[in-house]
């Protein structure tokens, strides 16, 4: 969680690390057509890109992420 609120934004959070924290979170994650990723938590719902080749997720995508968490009221 600190990784995605720390500024600069990182880019080099796992994807893997991100989908785990969101599930601890209590969100819901589904497969959709090629890398994307479907999450619900709470009243929001976002779809995100796995990142490939690489593991880590791109500065833009953690940027959404931390203003979506904002949103439902989920800080650090």
């Amino acid at each position: 969680m600190e990784q995605i609120f720390e500024k600069p934004t990182r880019c080099d959070i796992a994807w893997q690390d991100i989908e785990s924290l969101l599930m601890a979170l209590g969100a819901e994650i589904s497969e959709g057509a090629g890398s994307r990723v479907r999450i619900a938590l709470k009243d929001w719902r976002g779809v995100y890109h796995r990142p490939h080749p690489g593991k880590e997720t791109v500065k833009g995508a953690v940027d959404q992420l931390r203003k979506d968490l904002l949103k439902i009221g989920v800080k650090p």
